[in-house]
């Protein structure tokens, strides 16, 4: 067992630097697996997404990102509206408010 204290939150900095150290040959998967009880396939997992993190810091529009993360945004507040609409109507009861009229009373207002 090693000697460094068990993590028991990964933050992003402490992945990217275990990460670093096996890109640099310093430490192998299998030793961060087995040094911080961790699972072969969740190092892997951080590796594929340092990978993939890499690869986005290389392209040349950036800006392609940003669209992405506004999409997503937008699509979350949909679902999120969806989601108070839901809530209102069953307050509400089935009976006297229907998830549709709500939205175009939304939609409306």
């Amino acid at each position: 067992m090693s000697n460094e204290p068990t993590v028991k939150h990964w933050t992003a900095k402490r992945k990217a630097a275990v990460v670093m150290d096996i890109f640099k040959g310093k430490i192998t998967v299998a030793e961060v697996a087995r040094q911080h009880d961790l699972t072969f396939s969740e190092v892997e997992g951080w590796i594929e997404e340092a990978q993939r993190s890499m690869e986005n810091g290389f392209r040349a529009r950036p800006k392609d990102i940003r669209k992405q993360y506004a999409s997503d945004l937008r699509e979350t507040k949909e679902a999120l509206g969806e989601a108070h609409l839901q809530i209102y109507a069953l307050k509400k009861g089935s009976s006297q408010i229907s998830v549709k009229r709500a939205r175009r009373v939304r939609q409306a207002g």
